[in-house]
C-alpha cells in the first residue's frame, strides 16, 4: 500500500545547500519510493547550541510502499553514507533526514516517533509543510494552518538554491 510521507532535511556543514541536494538524489533512488513535492530552501537558526552555523532546511513529500521502519533505516543509511557523525544533541551536522509524518500513522517506539516530536512547535517544519501541503491534517486532527497561528515565523528566511 502506498503511503505519503513527509521528510525534513537539514544541514549546516560543508556547503549545506549542496548537502541537501545530495540527500535529495539519494531519496530519489530509494526503492518503491517516488518524490512528490519539495519545499523551498530556508535558512534557520539552530535549535540548541547557538555556537554553530545556521541551518538550511527543506521538507519533501514522497509516496512509498516502504514501511516506516524501512524508511527510517534508509534515511539513516543516507546520513551515514554522507558522513553524518552524532557527536552532540542538536549539534552541527552534515545532513539530517527526519520522518516528520508517515501517512496518518502514530508511532511511538524506541527507534521512531511519528509524527516527529518537534513538528508542532517548529516554524522551519510547519511553514515548509504548509508550502507543499497547505491542507494537511495531522493524525491528531490538527491542521498545519491552525498550528501556524501559534508558531511565529521568527528566524526563518527563504533562500535561493546556490550549489
Amino acid at each position: 500500500m502506498h503511503v505519503i510521507a513527509y521528510i525534513g532535511l537539514g544541514s549546516n556543514l560543508n556547503h549545506p545547500m549542496k548537502q541537501i541536494q545530495i540527500a535529495l538524489e539519494h531519496i530519489k533512488q530509494l526503492p518503491k519510493t517516488r518524490l512528490l513535492n519539495l519545499s523551498s530552501l530556508y535558512e534557520t537558526k539552530p535549535i540548541g547550541p547557538q555556537n554553530q552555523p545556521d541551518f538550511i532546511n527543506q521538507v519533501v513529500a514522497i509516496k512509498t510502499t516502504l514501511t516506516a521502519l524501512a524508511l527510517l533505516k534508509a534515511l539513516k543509511s543516507i546520513e551515514n553514507t554522507m558522513g553524518r557523525i552524532h557527536l552532540e544533541k542538536w549539534g552541527p551536522r552534515i545532513i539530517d533526514c527526519d520522518i516528520l509524518l508517515y501517512g496518518d500513522a502514530v508511532i511511538n517506539s524506541d527507534m521512531l516517533t511519528v509524527p516527529h516530536a518537534g513538528l508542532t512547535k517548529r516554524a522551519f517544519v510547519l511553514y515548509l509543510l504548509k508550502e507543499i501541503a497547505p491542507d494537511l491534517v495531522l493524525p491528531s486532527g490538527q491542521t498545519v494552518q491552525s498550528l501556524l497561528q501559534r508558531c511565529p515565523k521568527v528566524g526563518l528566511k527563504q533562500v535561493e538554491c546556490i550549489v
